[in-house]
């Protein structure tokens, strides 16, 4: 007798990663819902385009409002899992998403939107670090509501960051800017496999109420070694100008906010290495020993797609 695939809630479904955790979980078979904002006439065309797509895939499309108390209750109750991937400015309007879940009292596992830094354990500049403590209040809220959880961290976002520091579809520019000393080593993940992997530990039970961290060894990378495998691939030469740890900290200090969420991100993961200073431990899952099934893309071979078919630039929704 063949197992019923769970179906899936996903928040934030035409966002950056929302759209690819969407895509990964119509290729694994999941009956998939998204729940979106209402459609008007100023929704942004490639948007309105984007649902269509989903939709065309069997994708079930539910517009409504955070707000909209009973709604969510009502769509949550026909689904086994739900998935947020909203972007910064809604991180605490997970806790309707969290009162709803209590309410419905049937979902069988809640995946927040983490997606980063294992912010536990880490500390960052201010403006980051205030991003950080907002994801623990959604944590927390989680377990004490007693739902069952998985808390992903999947580390950088490996497309856009490949693009962010190595402009690669800017073909006339031979300069690349480096954090710090460029040495300190962070975790570039494709943003294909952080969905996919999303997707297969959302119905593990081995991951149920755990920890999951994405560090691969094949994706464990300082910027230096990143520019170098660059330029080995493009048989480009790139002047590299550095930007110090002081005049980060003097542009978080500075700069408003939202402005300076970014600078603080550079400087925890590219100055300080927070994703790699800290031992995973023996109750947390690291994606790669665990799931043989699913090859990850390395971050030699992420590079090789940037030279086929690059994909586009984005930017990250901080307001």
């Amino acid at each position: 007798m063949e197992s019923v695939l769970s179906s899936i809630l996903i928040f934030g479904g035409t966002g950056y990663i929302g759209r690819y955790m969407v895509m990964a979980s119509i290729k694994m078979g999941h009956p998939t819902y998204v729940y979106s904002r209402p459609m008007t006439p100023q929704t942004d065309p490639s948007k309105t385009e984007l649902l269509k797509g989903f939709k065309s895939r069997g994708v079930h499309i539910v517009q409504g409002d955070l707000d909209e108390d009973e709604k969510l209750v009502s769509v949550i109750q026909q689904v086994d899992v739900v998935i947020s991937t909203l972007a910064y400015p809604q991180v605490l309007d997970q806790l309707k998403i969290i009162d709803a879940i209590k309410v419905a009292g049937t979902i069988k596992r809640f995946l927040p939107s983490d997606f980063g830094v294992e912010e536990d354990r880490v500390t960052a500049l201010p403006p980051f670090q205030e991003l950080l403590d907002k994801k623990k209040i959604i944590r927390r809220a989680i377990e004490a509501a007693g739902i069952p959880y998985t808390f992903v961290s999947a580390n950088c976002f490996g497309a856009y960051f490949v693009n962010y520091l190595l402009h690669p579809h800017d073909h006339s520019n031979d300069t690349i800017t480096v954090y710090g000393s460029g040495l300190a080593k962070a975790v570039l993940n494709y943003e294909e496999d952080i969905a996919l992997y999303t997707i297969k530990v959302a119905n593990d039970p081995t991951a149920c109420n755990r920890i999951v961290i994405f560090r691969p060894p094949g994706n464990v990378i300082s910027q230096l070694e990143l520019i170098t495998l660059w330029e080995k691939k493009t048989g480009r030469s790139f002047k590299i100008v550095h930007v110090s740890e002081e005049e980060l900290v003097k542009r978080s200090d500075t700069l408003p906010s939202p402005q300076n969420i970014p600078v603080g991100i550079l400087h925890a993961v590219f100055v300080k290495g927070v994703l790699m200073n800290f031992e995973i431990g023996k109750e947390d899952i690291e994606v790669s020993k665990l799931y043989h099934d699913i090859k990850y893309h390395t971050i030699d071979q992420l590079l090789d797609i940037f030279l086929v078919t690059p994909p586009s630039p984005a930017s990250a929704a901080f307001e």
